[in-house]
């Protein structure tokens, strides 16, 4: 890890304990359903891994995948799915798994197309939520952390393909994307 280009805003000890939280509040929310954990990549993989293992209940897994970045610290608002989904959502209780809330526009996006698939109901689960900087009515139902208007990276998190193996979350020096 590359100290000099960022500053640790939560370590790797306080991730684990807070990822341990929300899978316990999951287990008890979700006791009796069909869950099917969803993840947005690339940036949630690390998360939900960790995620799902602190969830004690039968559950299926599937991911899709979304650009509205590309190689910018600035949503392009354009949002597009590259990948979809293997499973059906249909009558399933969806957990929605991402790195962080930001605009809320690629989670609007998804959260309305899985609508109209059917599922017993939507969730979100995300590892950080930026509220000043939502443009889109979206909120998450389970929040790892709720950040300032910071660029983040590690756990999962990246700046043009990179950090994304740092085991804590960092915010990025500007003179690494300026």
């Amino acid at each position: 890890m590359n100290l000099e280009e960022v500053d640790i805003l939560f370590s790797q000890e306080q991730v684990k304990a807070r990822v341990k939280e929300l899978g316990q509040q999951i287990t008890r929310d979700y006791q009796g359903q069909n869950l099917l954990v969803i993840g947005v990549l690339k940036g949630a993989f690390i998360f939900m891994a960790d995620l799902i293992r602190e969830i004690n209940l039968p559950l299926e897994v599937d991911f899709i995948s979304v650009s509205s970045y590309g190689a910018s610290t600035v949503s392009s608002g354009e949002v597009r799915i590259t990948k979809d989904l293997d499973h059906s959502v249909e009558g399933k209780s969806v957990l929605l798994v991402e790195d962080i809330v930001d605009t809320g526009l690629t989670l609007n996006y998804i959260e309305e197309i899985f609508k109209k698939r059917n599922p017993a109901n939507v969730k979100i689960c995300c590892l950080l939520d930026k509220p000043s900087r939502r443009r889109s009515p979206v909120a998450a139902e389970y929040v790892g952390f709720t950040i300032e208007d910071l660029f983040v990276v590690g756990y999962g998190l990246d700046y043009a393909g990179k950090y994304r193996n740092y085991p804590a979350v960092c915010i990025l020096k500007p003179s690494v994307y300026i």
